[in-house]
């Protein structure tokens, strides 16, 4: 069984899983990282609604965790993301 197994497995869209792999091979060692919706739009060639619909049901899928990040003047920028590895799938 290998990493990905979950994933495969899930009963996601193919948009997603594009999406988790594209997150997870840019995460750091604690599976963080912080791309911007456009850049993994642009990146993956998808529209921007499509990668904001693949996150909405990795984060549901329990594949992922997003939190808000603020600038110190208290706009807006990337997410975080946190990739997780959602349970397997029984056999």
């Amino acid at each position: 069984m290998g990493y990905f197994d979950s994933i495969y497995a899930a009963d996601l869209p193919h948009r997603d899983v594009t999406v988790y792999m594209y997150l997870r091979s840019r995460s750091d060692a604690t599976g963080s990282c912080w791309p911007g919706i456009k850049r993994i739009a642009s990146d993956l060639h998808l529209s921007r609604s499509t990668v904001k619909r693949a996150l909405d049901d990795l984060e549901r899928a329990g594949f992922l965790e997003r939190q808000a990040r603020h600038r110190e003047n208290g706009s807006r920028t990337s997410n975080l993301y946190t990739i997780r590895q959602a349970p397997r799938a029984p056999p």
